[in-house]
């Protein structure tokens, strides 16, 4: 299927290694995911999202973004089309404001219950579907749970409503579309961020963390550097959240989200680690 990544830092920060030259990076990956790609960052608070159809590690624009972008937040993703045609309009990451969302996984039945899911959508969102994905409805059901507790347009979105969305939003796709068989299951690891927040689910397709390294290479130099950046946090903070469908290699220490944990981090860049089910 598709290959997420996420990053959520205290200081801003190029991301090259982790889209372009690890040997696991997204343009590497995109050989066997070369159904389109997209990257969201964060400028100012204001999302920049860049897509295309075709294989990232082809694609000029995505050379040049993953070469020479900084940022606090970034959000990417690579595409294996399983619900849609090739367009960039079913290209991930999903964009409403500040809000960026994308889905690795599938739900085998949306096509039976599409209508059914559209129906549960916000109107004041629903109109702004334009592709034909699974992946960009549940973005849209997020939108209208988390609309339910706070204002969309507003800064300082609370995490625990966020995390709240984000189980409903689950809830309800299974409730509505799976089945009996394992084959008819839906899979739904998630991530969505405003920039200010970052927040990851782990729902049947592989999802990893890191919030520290073995040993930071710029301890010396970092102005940020603090006991947290070499060893899980004590102080409930953390300077950066990395997640990613496979673990890079490097300094950073990862550890893999079961099925349904929840890893997130707040404007205040408080990190979270829920077991399956649970809610801040």
């Amino acid at each position: 299927m598709c290959r997420l990544f996420g990053f959520r830092s205290v200081l801003e920060s190029q991301v090259h290694n982790s889209l372009l030259s690890a040997d696991n990076a997204l343009a590497v990956q995109s050989a066997a995911h070369p159904d389109g790609w997209g990257v969201a960052y964060y400028v100012a608070g204001a999302p920049h999202v860049l897509k295309s159809v075709g294989a990232a590690r082809h694609n000029t624009l995505f050379q040049r973004v993953g070469g020479i972008m900084s940022s606090q937040t970034v959000l990417a993703h690579i595409r294996k089309a399983t619900q849609g045609e090739l367009s960039m309009l079913n290209c991930h990451p999903f964009q409403h404001g500040r809000w960026v969302m994308a889905h690795n996984g599938d739900v085998p039945s949306f096509g039976q219950h599409r209508a059914a899911l559209m129906e549960r959508v916000a109107p004041v969102v629903r109109r702004y579907i334009l592709g034909d994905t699974d992946s960009e409805l549940i973005f849209h059901l997020f939108l209208t749970h988390l609309a339910d507790e706070a204002e969309l347009t507003r800064r300082g979105t609370p995490l625990p409503a966020v995390v709240r969305a984000l189980r409903r939003t689950v809830a309800l796709v299974r409730a509505v579309c799976d089945g009996d068989t394992p084959a008819e299951r839906s899979l739904l690891t998630l991530m969505v961020t405003d920039g200010e927040l970052l927040a990851a689910h782990q729902g049947g397709k592989e999802l990893h963390f890191s919030t520290y390294k073995a040993r930071c290479p710029e301890r010396t130099l970092c102005p940020f550097f603090a006991p947290e950046c070499e060893a899980p946090p004590k102080s409930g903070h953390v300077n950066h959240l990395i997640l990613t469908s496979e673990p890079l290699q490097g300094e950073n220490i990862w550890t893999p989200l079961r099925e349904g944990e929840i890893a997130a981090v707040d404007h205040a860049m408080r990190f979270v680690h829920l077991g399956a089910g649970e809610v801040i």
